[in-house]
């Protein structure tokens, strides 16, 4: 993951389209038999001025019994789950990032924390995933397009409505997913996430209007082409994930229970794709469009 467009993706085209996929989303049915369950492509990062989310999440929402999320999202006082993310995303001992990088990477990292009004300082016992995924949030505050994710509103949602809640994966797997971002090469992993941090907005814009229409060509091209560069990154937080999911989302076809099964829309495209892995599966995948 050498790319700020897969941390978007982990942590989701301007250019004109047809009418016809203005009208898709980023929703599908998928189907076996007479039996469905509804997957939907996320965004973690969502300014407010894209509320209201497209009408076919309201309608997937509203005819599912249970909302299943990548992970359970902590309280914002859950200050153990704080605690052990510290823990796990922070060099213990005299150990500090500038250990694991150039004299060069490290003065860009020093240059980047002053432009947003940092101090590196604040920053120097952070391990790569967590260093980045701070850099994000306060790059996207600049910006003036942070905002609450999608994944984030529906597990509101759900829990404002006493909807069930399920979740693919445990918090525990995903710190140690982020701990290990990077681990073993971390200079080269630094640097060109950096570089591409340039680009940010425009970059963030163009995952955001792929995800509205479920432009699964651009997704494609977005945020799965660009972590082609790093192979091993690329399989642990993106094509190993999806894989594991497969099986537990099949297992909801066993049950009475109508499913909204909601991952990062880059987990969505490309031959490993869960979308692909369900087709192959002898799944029927139909994207909701507007009516």
């Amino acid at each position: 993951m050498k790319n700020i467009s897969s941390v978007l993706a982990t942590l989701l085209l301007l250019s004109a389209v047809s009418h016809q996929v203005l009208a898709k989303s980023s929703v599908w049915k998928v189907s076996k038999g007479d039996d469905y369950i509804y997957l939907a492509g996320t965004v973690h990062i969502l300014p407010p001025s894209e509320f209201p989310l497209p009408l076919e999440f309201d309608k997937a929402y509203k005819d599912a019994d249970e909302i299943v999320l990548e992970v359970k999202l902590p309280a914002d006082d859950d200050t153990t789950f704080q605690t052990k993310m510290m823990q796990a995303l922070t060099y213990a001992g005299d150990t500090k990032i500038s250990d694991f990088t150039s004299a060069q990477t490290y003065a860009q990292l020093e240059s980047y924390a002053t432009s947003i009004g940092a101090d590196m300082l604040m920053f120097e016992k952070f391990k790569p995933g967590l260093l980045l995924t701070m850099f994000t949030m306060m790059e996207a505050q600049r910006a003036g397009i942070s905002g609450e994710g999608v994944d984030a509103y529906f597990n509101k949602r759900a829990l404002q409505d006493g909807k069930m809640l399920n979740h693919l994966e445990t918090m525990d797997f995903q710190i140690n997913m982020l701990a290990n971002m990077g681990k073993g090469y971390e200079d080269s992993f630094l640097k060109q996430n950096m570089e591409e941090f340039k680009a940010f907005k425009t970059l963030l814009l163009q995952l955001i209007a792929a995800w509205r229409i479920g432009d699964l060509e651009a997704l494609n091209k977005l945020a799965l082409e660009p972590m082609k560069k790093d192979p091993q990154s690329m399989k642990a937080i993106l094509l190993d994930r999806n894989h594991n999911w497969i099986p537990l989302i099949e297992a909801m076809f066993t049950d009475e229970n109508k499913e909204l099964v909601m991952v990062g829309a880059a987990h969505l495209v490309g031959q490993e794709g869960v979308i692909s892995l369900l087709e192959k599966k002898g799944y029927t995948i139909t994207q909701l469009s507007a009516k």
